[in-house]
């Protein structure tokens, strides 16, 4: 069976006083705040979450990005609880996805296993029905 894609949460408890927040040079009025997360994403955790975040109807006013074991929002400092939240529940939203994919694949993987078995099955007739022909002949 295949391994399960891990979920990614929040380090926590958060310490706010070592969360690195810095003015972006880009972009006027932003900041760059990177969120600690428990570990570093797998490649289908970060793929769902790109989708996720992008899905939204907030893009105008942030980005999110997966920076190793981070997580980088950048934004204004407008409505910043609100922007918080938001990730948050984009993150929530990836690892309801992450289940959902790890269900789908468990069940093409028994499938597929199944579809193998049924193949080597006939395989199996085949070669049987072969060598009854072949006890039938005189040689």
């Amino acid at each position: 069976m295949k391994e399960q894609t891990k979920k990614v949460k929040f380090l926590k408890p958060i310490d706010v006083d070592k969360i690195t927040i810095n003015r972006d040079h880009y972009f006027p009025n932003a900041y760059i705040i990177d969120l600690p997360l428990d570990s570093t994403p797998e490649h289908v955790w970060q793929d769902i979450f790109e989708r996720e975040w992008k899905s939204s109807r907030h893009l105008w006013d942030r980005k999110l990005f997966v920076v190793g074991d981070k997580l980088r929002l950048v934004t204004s400092v407008n409505e910043i609880e609100e922007k918080l939240d938001w990730v948050k529940q984009v993150v929530e939203r990836t690892n309801k996805r992450v289940d959902e994919y790890t269900l789908e694949a468990e069940a093409r993987a028994t499938q597929i296993g199944e579809q193998m078995k049924k193949r080597v099955l006939e395989e199996k007739a085949r070669v049987e029905r072969i060598r009854n022909r072949l006890r039938k002949m005189t040689w």
